[in-house]
């Protein structure tokens, strides 16, 4: 059976089999309403179960259309819906339960433990909706966004500013994997986890953890932040805006990366705190072709988990 939890988890052929099954199903499809399904139907009669522990705009509709597009149908549930989150059904028994109700299960939740704990007892494939230490959807949607933008990825330097977050994480692991270069310019107490970094590094990464954004920049061939304040920060949040207040991207930061380069973010976005309205709205963004582009890369790994 084959979770998709963490980048770490698959080969380098894995990742470039879904991905590149992206590019194919997209072409494919070409102009087709959102909700028409594909013609081959791959998993038609298949069910996914959606659970959201956390708020979702584009991770919710994204695989809501992927399935359909399949020709699978799709439960969504919150959590104030089901017992799982309340404390008053196990992990192993919720995990037994959806087993026989579904043929995949989808979660977007705060603890990747919770993600490491269905795992043992769940009988169908689980995919990695978005926890606390991870996002690896929305990196293969960035992956396949860049290189319909700027071509193969290996050997590309990518430039991330501001907090060392769970996507930050993720394109860590995807850096490793992808053989393309990563800096990270964040403050020293918002860098990433101290376990991806270190796992990178044995693995001959080429990482650079810096806490000055222009060098981060310089001469990227794209530049990505995200939100500074995530959903699950419980710390003083004026006080990290006013830290990262230094790593906003805007045109000074884009000039300092190659003429070329383009700018991306996972949404949704604080504009004026990461990012300024002239770069997001700017000609050198694909922030729009990035959000829709989690249709077609969730697709490929919903297939590559059920077959």
């Amino acid at each position: 059976m084959k979770n998709f939890i963490n980048i770490s988890d698959l080969s380098k052929n894995e990742l470039r089999a879904i991905i590149d099954g992206a590019k194919k199903r997209k072409s494919e499809r070409g102009k087709k309403p959102n909700s028409q399904p594909d013609s081959d139907q791959p998993i038609q009669g298949k069910t996914m179960i959606m659970f959201f522990a956390k708020p979702s705009t584009r991770t919710r509709i994204s695989f809501d259309l992927a399935v359909k597009q399949l020709g699978g149908s799709s439960i969504i549930l919150n959590e104030d819906e089901i017992h799982y989150g309340k404390g008053d059904e196990t992990i192993k028994d919720t995990a037994k339960v959806l087993s026989q109700y579904a043929d995949i299960l989808m979660i977007r939740t705060n603890s990747h433990k919770d993600i490491d704990e269905f795992k043992k007892y769940l009988e169908i494939p689980i995919i990695n909706g978005l926890t606390d230490l991870s996002h690896p959807c929305q990196i293969m949607a960035d992956i396949l966004t860049f290189e319909e933008s700027k071509g193969d990825i290996e050997g590309k330097t990518i430039a991330w500013l501001g907090d060392g977050n769970n996507v930050a994480n993720s394109f860590i692991e995807a850096a490793t994997k992808f053989k393309f270069e990563l800096r990270i310019a964040c403050p020293k107490k918002y860098q990433p986890n101290k376990k991806i970094m270190a796992t990178a590094k044995k693995n001959n990464c080429k990482l650079l953890i810096t806490e000055d954004p222009y060098k981060a920049a310089k001469d990227a061939d794209c530049v990505m932040t995200d939100k500074w304040i995530s959903m699950s920060d419980k710390g003083d949040k004026k006080k990290k805006k006013k830290i990262l207040k230094k790593y906003q991207v805007n045109k000074k930061i884009m000039k300092v990366a190659k003429s070329d380069a383009i700018f991306m973010h996972c949404l949704p976005a604080s504009r004026e705190e990461e990012v300024t309205s002239e770069v997001m709205d700017g000609k050198q963004s694909v922030v729009w072709l990035q959000a829709f582009n989690r249709i077609h890369a969730q697709k490929s790994i919903i297939e590559w988990c059920i077959k």
